[in-house]
C-alpha cells in the first residue's frame, strides 16, 4: 500500500491555504523522507501568502520544521555535523540547498547569497515531484544535499522549533556580522520572531543593556516575562518618533545612543529612526528586511555626521544553522522558549497565519500528527 501525507499548498496569492495529498516516495540516494512533528508560521510566510516574493505555485509552505527521520535513502548514515542517524531520530534542517558552483558560492564564499537556493516551503513546486517539500505537512522529502541536523540531547521539538528560522538568521547577522561587545547597550528595532531571537543572541554575547522598540503590547509582555530585554518600549503606546528617540536615547551612557542597533522589524521606516538611535561610531544593521516593502528616505549626512558602519544581513546558510543548533542548550537554559509557541493544526493554517500577520501571537506553529502519514 503507498503512504500517503497531507500538506497545507498554497495554489493562489491571497487565497485560503487547501489541506492536499499526495504519496510519500521512498528516499533515493542521498535524500531521507521525515515525519514532521512541528510547522514553524514565519513572517515571510505571511509575505509569501500575500504574493510579496515571486514564488512558483502551487507549493506546500512551510520552510521551518522538526520531525523524526521517518525512511533513510542509500549513503545516508550521518547528520550534517558526522553524527549517526537513525530512523526515529528527532531531527531538524536548514530550509535551503545552495548549488555550490556558483560565483556566490565558490568566489564570495557567500552561500546565503547563492541564487540557485533550493528552498523547502518556498520555491520547491507541490505539482512536481517529490512533491512533498514543505514543512507544513505530515512528512517531508529531504533531498540530497540538505543540511540535516539531530536535535541536541535535552531539546525538545518545541524548543527547537520556538525562533524558526529566526534563530539562524540572528546568528548570521548579530553573532556574525555585526560584534557585540560585554557590556554594549544593544537597542533591538521589532519584537516579532527575529527581534526576539535577535536580543537573545545580544544577552548571549554579552550585551550589558538590550532595549527592545517594538509591540504590540503582547509581545513585549511576554519578552518581559521570559528575561528577553531590560527595556521594552511601545511603539503602539509612544506613537511620536520624537518621544521615542528621547526616551532611547535616555537610557543609553550619556544619552549618547547605543553602540548596536538592530533593525529586526520589516518596515522601511525604521531605518531612518534606527539609526538615528546609534552612537557616534556605532554599528546600524538592517535584519528584517527580508522582503520588498518599498522605499523610505535616508539622510546620508546622518551616516556621515555620525560614522556609522551600516550592515545588511540575509538569512543563513548551513553553518549557521548548525551554529544555532549548538546554541540551543544555551538559548533553552536561559529562557523559556516554548513559551513563544502557540500551537493550531494543519487545518487551522489559515487562521495561523493571519494570527502572525495581526502580531495576536508571537510564534505560530502547526502541530502535525506524526503518525499521520500511513
Amino acid at each position: 500500500m503507498t503512504s500517503t501525507a497531507r500538506g497545507v499548498v498554497l495554489r493562489a496569492f491571497n487565497e485560503a491555504l487547501t489541506l492536499e495529498e499526495a504519496p510519500v516516495p521512498d528516499p533515493g540516494e542521498g535524500a531521507l523522507v521525515a515525519r514532521i512533528e512541528l510547522g514553524g508560521v514565519c513572517g515571510t510566510d505571511v509575505h509569501l501568502h500575500h504574493g510579496n516574493l515571486p514564488i512558483p505555485t502551487p507549493v506546500i509552505l512551510g520552510h521551518e520544521a522538526v520531525g523524526r527521520v521517518w525512511k533513510l535513502g542509500k549513503g545516508v548514515t550521518t547528520d550534517f555535523n558526522g553524527e549517526p542517524l537513525h530512523e526515529g531520530d528527532s531531527i531538524i534542517w536548514a530550509s535551503n540547498i545552495p548549488c555550490g558552483t556558483c560565483h556566490w558560492c565558490v568566489v564570495e564564499q557567500e552561500r546565503t547569497l547563492c541564487e540557485n537556493r533550493k528552498v523547502y516551503g518556498i520555491n520547491q513546486r507541490f505539482d512536481e515531484e517529490p512533491r512533498l517539500s514543505g514543512g507544513w505537512a505530515e512528512a517531508i522529502y529531504l533531498q540530497p544535499g540538505s543540511a540535516v541536523f539531530r536535535l541536541p540531547d535535552g531539546i525538545a521539538p518545541e524548543q527547537a522549533i520556538a525562533l524558526g528560522c529566526a534563530g539562524p538568521t540572528t546568528v548570521k547577522g548579530v553573532l556574525e556580522t555585526v560584534r557585540i561587545g560585554v557590556g554594549d547597550t544593544v537597542v533591538v528595532q521589532g519584537s516579532g520572531p527575529v527581534g526576539i531571537a535577535a536580543a537573545m543572541y545580544a544577552h548571549l554575547a554579552g550585551a550589558g543593556q538590550v532595549i527592545i522598540v517594538g509591540g504590540p503590547a503582547n509581545r513585549l509582555e511576554l519578552a518581559r516575562e521570559i528575561g528577553v530585554g531590560h527595556h521594552h518600549l511601545d511603539i503602539f503606546a509612544i506613537t511620536d518618533q520624537a518621544e521615542r528617540m528621547r526616551r532611547v536615547l535616555a537610557l543609553t551612557p550619556q544619552g549618547r545612543g547605543a553602540d548596536v542597533v538592530l533593525e529586526c522589524t520589516g518596515v522601511p521606516g525604521a531605518v531612518a529612526e534606527g539609526m538615528e538611535m546609534v552612537r557616534r561610531n556605532g554599528q546600524y544593521l538592517v535584519l528584517g528586511q527580508y522582503t520588498d516593502r518599498g522605499e523610505t528616505p535616508i539622510n546620508p549626512h546622518v551616516i556621515t555626521r555620525k560614522q556609522l558602519k551600516l550592515y545588511g544581513s540575509w538569512a543563513f546558510a548551513e553553518a549557521q544553522y548548525g551554529r544555532y543548533v549548538r546554541t540551543l542548550p544555551q538559548l533553552a537554559a536561559r529562557f523559556d522558549l516554548a513559551r513563544l509557541v502557540t500551537y493550531y493544526t494543519l487545518a487551522e493554517a489559515n487562521r495561523a497565519l493571519a494570527d502572525m500577520a495581526s502580531g495576536a501571537v508571537m510564534k505560530a506553529v502547526l502541530k502535525v500528527d506524526a503518525e499521520a502519514a500511513s
